[in-house]
């Protein structure tokens, strides 16, 4: 199996996963970077995965549907543009293309419908397609959910298997880095992951995927309980307006945090 990040619109990426025949696409927001692989690698499109439903993650699937007659599948939960053909999917389901098996996760807060796709054996490791709930050392902005539910979200995919690779839909990750190190500044394996990332984005090239294991060490919406996290979280706030042990008082102080942070 060959994995690609496509870059598409601004910072986007869509995934694209093949065997060297048939290929499945992720989060297509735009039609053409898929279109235009497919015609180098010389490859069908079998199968489309939507983790949510905003445009610029839904905006190619339609006229790649229509030109590929690819398989579409997107969360059950969520209201999806009427443009888009599509099966629907929830906690539980299973997609198989390329002869594997993805799990589909149920991972609300973002939107209030997200779904993640989970293969616990590509090429010997896990593959995660997280879209916009887990990026690189960040998570998504919480529009349609809440703060406790993107935290049992993150806390899901924290748990998967540590060499889970981590497809997430945007390259975030040198923003999302330097506003770990604000909140953990004597994480060590955060200023190491920022001076492996700084060259490949120099060069042009995407930082991810990432894994499980390196998110668990430098992601700071994953660390939230860690005590180097919420007592940050708490210096950071209003004095006495939260405490280290109310878990989603913390978790969602940190996400404003980030909301505003330059």
């Amino acid at each position: 199996m060959e994995l690609i990040a496509l870059p598409a619109l601004s910072d986007n990426y869509i995934w694209l996963l093949h065997n060297g025949t048939q290929a499945l696409a992720v989060d297509p927001g735009q039609a053409q970077p898929v279109q235009n692989a497919l015609q180098a690698h010389g490859l069908e499109l079998a199968c489309i995965l939507v983790t949510h439903h905003h445009t610029d993650h839904t905006g190619g699937v339609a006229a790649l549907r229509a030109a590929t007659g690819a398989a579409v599948f997107g969360p059950a939960h969520a209201a999806m543009p009427a443009a888009v053909p599509l099966s629907r999917v929830a906690d539980g389901s299973r997609v198989r293309a390329l002869g594997l098996c993805f799990e589909v996760l149920d991972v609300p807060g973002h939107t209030s419908g997200d779904v993640a796709y989970f293969c616990a054996d590509v090429d010997g490791a896990g593959l995660l397609f997280s879209g916009d709930t887990l990026f690189s050392a960040g998570c998504g902005r919480v529009f349609e959910g809440t703060p406790a539910q993107m935290l049992a979200a993150l806390d899901r995919l924290a748990a998967l298997p540590g060499h889970t690779r981590v497809c997430c839909a945007h390259e975030y990750t040198l923003d999302n880095l330097r506003f770990a190190l604000a909140v953990e500044p004597g994480n060590s394996a955060l200023a190491a992951h920022l001076r492996h990332c700084e060259p490949l984005r120099q060069q042009g090239k995407p930082t991810l995927p990432s894994t499980i294991a390196l998110e668990r060490a430098i992601n700071p919406f994953l660390r939230s309980r860690q005590a180097s996290v919420a007592q940050a979280v708490c210096a950071h706030a209003p004095p006495g307006s939260i405490q280290t042990t109310d878990e989603v008082a913390v978790f969602a102080a940190l996400r404003e945090w980030k909301n505003n942070f330059k």
